[in-house]
């Protein structure tokens, strides 16, 4: 296996001018303990789980109410018991920050339906003080839920926060997902809060959203109240207002809660069966971001963070924990790419982003445009680019240093709703290589398993998680008996975490590669090949703008077939003349294995509103299964973007009864 090209080095003055270096300093002069490099540390962070974790909590300062009796009351997984005894609000943390500066900023709202709305750490805290005293005045009490159907603006985080200050639990769906999606998640949940809007702008578009209110209202019996919070255009009848609901004296608040009482409910995807929803809990989330946040994405006090979300992707949850930090966050509501691709880049420059997010697809997509962010905007105050959400090919890599420069740390990661944080990450510490994540992230024992639950190496495995997390969910809503989480998690290795994704890790550099969801890998004559392998190649091609690689499989243990749907670039067509350029472009950068047997031409590559393709889905619709059974159209970015699998399913079915 070739080894990644080294793109940065960690900086000289890594252990003096970042927040991983003061870790280090604090763990030498508190703890006595020092560290090589990285790979050292993240060694002791997994293998002494009660030192490493007492770190963070003592490091960071985490207040508890009432103390902890020990780090693991039991270590088992599932089942894992963090920190029992001690009672804490994530709340309380994510305010506190602005006790020592209450006149900075620390929400900036950036939006397509309204101009600029700011909050200083005075105003968040005042409102959500305001907002905690209106939920209780309309009944919300401990493990009540609080569910939104809002986009990525301050109101939502000022409802989240109140939320949470109660002990209340919380969850939120975009508002571009129709009512049966919604439906399909809330309803698991029996919410007694729904706080919604009228509409909002998507780019230039007005989008209403009274008719979908009333059904997803309609469908859940449960809810005593609805709050209307006033942005798009309209008005919602026989609702609590936001301005009502923030109303009246208010004192702030923060209720203890047990390290594992539940803080918030996400949903998965739903593309592969009914939305599970998973829960995490207010100390698991308060550790795993306090960490995170500091140590991988280096925010500190008063730097600024971007990374565009919606209120549906745990990014979003991610994201808002920056005020943990102490950092201010920037939300932003509208279409990513309008009215073009610079948009988010001078949003950055605005906003004086110090980290900036951005999806893997949006770098290529500036890549393949020719943006020159760097040398348009001023971005000066910009130290991290951070990517998540599919990999990002050793070209995407090279265009961010080639725009950035060395100062400018990318920051590739992989993790997802599951532990609502990252798996596999880099940070200032670790060196940055082309095509490949940095490694591991601290605390988090991932490696690569085979089906014999072999630990390997320079070889393609099953992502695992070895030992415990604070933040693996503490329970799926409703899962009574624990079956479903046990069989999502825990089936295949007993006792050990499987993600679910196919990665390589490198024995020689520590670096990894993810290679695709290990439900989509192709198995072409008994030899694995991961999905991301194949769009690196074929996305690189100028006449591509999307692709998506299935393999169907054969019953008589035969190579099967493969089978290549490409997005053509505007004025590009599927003649031979291209068909032969793609198959020679795979069959020169991988393999004769890697040649498909057809290459057909679709609209768009079906994707979920994350960003990441559907090969699960669209292989199932080729065997025969029906789009709504496979997927739910409101996860989709485009709805109609598996019908062109539908209609070829058809045609096979129709061929093979000719023959």
């Amino acid at each position: 296996m070739n080894e990644p090209e080294m793109l940065r080095a960690p900086a000289s003055d890594v252990r003096h001018t970042t927040a991983v270096g003061d870790y280090l300093a604090w763990l030498e002069r508190h703890r006595g303990l020092t560290f090589t490099d990285y790979r050292d540390l993240h060694r002791w962070s997994v293998t002494d789980l009660d030192g490493f974790w007492t770190s963070i909590w003592d490091c960071f300062g985490v207040h508890a109410h009432t103390p902890y009796d020990r780090v693991l009351g039991r270590r088992d997984m599932p089942g894992a018991d963090w920190f029992p005894g001690a009672t804490l609000n994530y709340a309380e943390h994510a305010l506190r920050s602005g006790e020592k500066t209450p006149g900075d900023l620390a929400v900036l709202g950036r939006s397509q339906t309204r101009g600029p709305k700011d909050l200083t750490w005075e105003q968040l805290a005042h409102q959500v003080a305001c907002a905690r005293a209106g939920l209780r005045r309309l009944g919300v009490g401990q493990g009540d839920r609080v569910v939104a159907y809002l986009p990525n603006i301050p109101e939502t985080l000022v409802a989240f926060l109140a939320t949470a200050s109660l002990g209340a639990i919380w969850s939120s769906c975009a508002p571009e997902f129709g009512a049966r999606g919604v439906i399909d998640r809330f309803s698991q949940i029996e919410p007694t809060i729904l706080l919604t809007t009228a509409g909002y702008r998507y780019g230039n578009k007005a989008i209403h959203r009274r008719d979908e209110v009333a059904a997803i209202r309609a469908a859940l019996p449960t809810l005593r109240h609805t709050v209307h919070v006033p942005y798009g255009p309209g008005e919602l009848p026989d609702t609590v207002s936001w301005d009502d609901l923030l109303a009246g004296p208010a004192e702030p608040g923060f209720e203890p809660v047990p390290f594992s009482h539940p803080l918030w409910v996400l949903f998965s995807s739903g593309t592969t069966g009914k939305p599970k929803p998973i829960v995490h809990s207010h100390g698991g989330i308060l550790l795993e971001h306090l960490k995170n946040h500091s140590l991988s994405w280096d925010l500190r006090p008063g730097d600024r963070i971007l990374w565009f979300t919606t209120t549906a992707w745990m990014m979003w949850n991610a994201l808002v924990s920056g005020l943990l930090i102490g950092a201010s966050v920037v939300l932003i509501d509208g279409n990513p790419i309008h009215p073009d691709l610079d948009w988010q880049w001078r949003l950055a420059e605005e906003t004086g982003a110090t980290l900036m997010g951005a999806s893997p697809g949006f770098l290529m997509a500036c890549r393949k445009e020719g943006l020159t962010p760097a040398a348009d905007h001023d971005l000066s105050l910009l130290r991290q680019i951070g990517a998540a959400g599919s990999p990002l090919p050793p070209e995407g890599f090279h265009w961010v240093r080639e725009q950035f420069g060395p100062d400018v740390l990318l920051n590739v990661g992989s993790g997802g709703t599951d532990v609502c944080s990252g798996i596999l990450q880099g940070s200032p510490l670790q060196p940055v290589w082309a095509g490949a994540i940095s490694g591991p992230c601290l605390g988090v024992a991932a490696t690569a398993y085979d089906e014999a639950s072999h630990e390997v190496t320079d070889a393609l495995g099953e992502l695992v998680i070895t030992q415990p997390m604070p933040s693996m969910p503490i329970y799926f809503w409703g899962d009574l008996d624990g079956s479903r989480y046990r069989g999502t998690y825990f089936a295949a290795y007993p006792g050990v975490w499987r993600h679910g994704d196919w990665v390589r890790f490198s024995a020689a550099t520590g670096s990894c590669t993810v290679a695709g969801r290990s439900d989509a890998t192709l198995n072409r004559g008994g030899v694995r090949l991961g999905t991301a392998e194949f769009y690196r190649v074929v996305e690189e091609l100028p006449e591509v703008d999307d692709s998506l690689v299935i393999h169907l499989e054969d019953s008589a243990s035969g190579p099967g077939e493969l089978l290549l749907f490409v997005a053509l670039h505007e004025g590009a067509h599927l003649d031979d003349a291209l068909r032969k350029l793609i198959t020679t472009a795979l069959r020169n950068a991988l393999s004769p294995r890697h040649v498909p047997d057809s290459i057909h031409t679709l609209p768009a590559v079906p994707r979920n509103r994350t960003g990441k393709k559907l090969e699960v889905p669209a292989k199932k619709i080729l065997l025969g299964a029906a789009p709504s059974d496979v997927a739910s159209r409101d996860t989709l970015a485009d709805p109609a973007a598996l019908e062109t699998f539908a209609a070829l399913a058809t045609q096979r079915t129709s061929s093979e009864a000719t023959r």
